[in-house]
């Protein structure tokens, strides 16, 4: 089993760090914090996380000099956060090479998603993170992201890319309950305002291909008024 990702929070307001802290827990995250620039790099230096969530103004040492520090000799994922909400803070992030930019007030749940795909793609570009697994296995089930592969006793299951996306944040989760809400932000995007039941037909795609009766699905289970788990 892979090690948990771990992130540093940096941000000067205490409990906006403890919010944080506590919400990306839940989320099955290894969190350390830092409160101004300067403790950041200390941490960074230290810990080596997986990403750093790094706030714009910061005492000491501001997030941007902090993200450009960091860029000069490693390409731990980025990502920025700012209260103020300005174009030239997202240029200016983007520039120094943050992976990605968030403005405040933000979804908790937004923030994972964009979190998860900054990794995604670290993780395919070859960088190592911790928790996010290349191949992932379940039941007579193997997916591999890299190939874009779904393998089914030993046969090749032919998958489109939505179909894939679900399957495997089922297998990233398996035995815990996906909420809708959390598959349809993270496979459609959590911007996405289209029709809800697009998610059950791709379940329902996905149970004809993965599950030895599909009337009668127990790989793939629904639970009620919550989502769907995936049952190893």
């Amino acid at each position: 089993m892979s090690a948990a990702v771990s992130v540093l929070v940096v941000d000067d307001e205490p409990a906006f760090r403890e919010g944080l802290r506590q919400a990306l827990t839940r989320e099955g995250f290894v969190v350390h914090l830092a409160a101004d620039g300067e403790e950041a790099l200390e941490v960074w230096r230290s810990r080596r996380p997986d990403l750093v969530l790094l706030d714009v103004m910061l005492p000491r040492m501001s997030g941007i000099d902090v993200c450009r520090e960091i860029r000069a000799v490693d390409e731990t994922p980025v990502i920025m956060v700012s209260a103020r909400n300005e174009e030239i803070d997202a240029v200016v992030a983007l520039e120094v090479g943050a992976d990605d930019y968030v403005a405040k007030p933000y979804r908790v749940r937004e923030l994972v998603a964009r979190m998860r795909t900054v990794l995604r793609r670290a993780a395919s570009s070859g960088l190592s993170v911790g928790a996010i697994d290349a191949v992932l296995e379940a039941a007579d089930l193997v997916l591999d992201r890299e190939r874009h592969e779904v393998v089914r006793s030993g046969v090749l299951v032919p998958m489109p890319l939505k179909e894939f996306d679900v399957l495997a944040l089922l297998m990233e989760n398996k035995g815990l309950v996906v909420t809708r809400q959390t598959l349809i932000d993270r496979v459609w995007g959590y911007d996405y305002v289209g029709d809800t039941k697009t998610l059950d037909v791709h379940i329902k795609r996905l149970r004809a291909k993965v599950e030895p009766d599909p009337d009668a699905p127990t790989l793939i289970v629904t639970v009620r008024g919550l989502g769907y788990k995936l049952v190893d």
